[in-house]
């Protein structure tokens, strides 16, 4: 969390109070979120594990957040941030055996090795790899998410539920693109020059329909990975008879494309390119 501005107070009123001023959040509403679009819910993820491994290496040393939960965190242009501190903890659990490590949650026990140093392994950590994973992954990750990302995806969640810190959860920290295959991707241009006519500069301003995630509430925009990507879209949608990009990208560098159900009022635009599926 961003800090701008503290304060110590110490009097006989309120004695050792320390007042901070800290960046402005939205309140995580995890109904909303699910809701939003399958990119804006990695987003959030990946800097859900940016913030986990900082608080298992943090100067202070493994930090964990014995209050895991949506209501401790905000969103602060589309990154995941906690604000309440008031439950974190440094100390690691002591221990004489493997019997006193054990770790209780509602759905799954776990029980974790006992140091030579008389404290439970990676407790932190694994509390927190946890929790991170029955409040946010679990419900995040897998929904409506791109059928060439599932199979990774299910292994990340997996990971994270079995408290595995060195297993696929750290392949969140670089942003997997769908494969794209050279042969697929030839045959979805040579179709693109026989079904769809392209024109340039062109914007269709009405003809929307709604789809499920957009970008906008009252019409359907998506991003899409290029030309061949939007066309398969196209075809999934029996509405959709044209489709326009956009000179928008989301933060992964993905393109924003406005689908429509009818090309009958083509304006120009300089900055979008129009596809109009071309019917025998």
């Amino acid at each position: 969390f961003q800090l701008y501005g503290y304060c110590y107070q110490d009097s006989n009123d309120i004695p050792d109070t320390l007042t901070t001023i800290t960046e402005l959040g939205s309140p995580l509403e995890m109904i909303q979120l699910l809701q939003t679009s399958w990119e804006d819910r990695f987003r959030i993820c990946l800097s859900l594990v940016r913030l986990l491994h900082y608080l298992a290496h943090s100067p202070l040393g493994s930090v964990t957040l014995l209050d895991f939960r949506p209501r401790q965190f905000v969103i602060v242009d589309g990154e995941l941030k906690v604000t309440d501190l008031d439950d974190a903890s440094i100390e690691e659990s002591s221990c004489t055996s493997n019997s006193d490590c054990f770790m209780e949650f509602p759905a799954r026990n776990f029980t974790l090795p006992c140091s030579v140093e008389g404290r439970c392994q990676s407790m932190n950590e694994k509390r927190n790899l946890y929790n991170a994973y029955r409040f946010f992954f679990t419900y995040l990750l897998p929904h409506s998410a791109p059928s060439s990302l599932r199979p990774l995806l299910d292994k990340i969640v997996n990971a994270t539920g079995n408290r595995n810190k060195h297993g696929k959860a750290k392949e969140f920290l670089f942003y997997p693109s769908p494969p794209v295959n050279s042969e697929f991707t030839q045959k979805c241009v040579k179709s693109a020059n026989t079904k769809y006519r392209r024109v340039p500069e062109a914007f269709i301003p009405d003809e929307n329909y709604r789809c499920w995630p957009s970008y906008h509430h009252k019409g359907c925009l998506l991003s899409v990975f290029d030309v061949s990507e939007a066309i398969e879209i196209c075809d999934s949608y029996s509405q959709c008879k044209a489709f326009v990009l956009t000179n928008q990208t989301t933060w992964t560098g993905r393109q924003l494309v406005f689908f429509k159900m009818a090309s009958n009022h083509i304006m120009p635009d300089p900055d979008k390119i129009t596809y109009v599926k071309v019917t025998d």
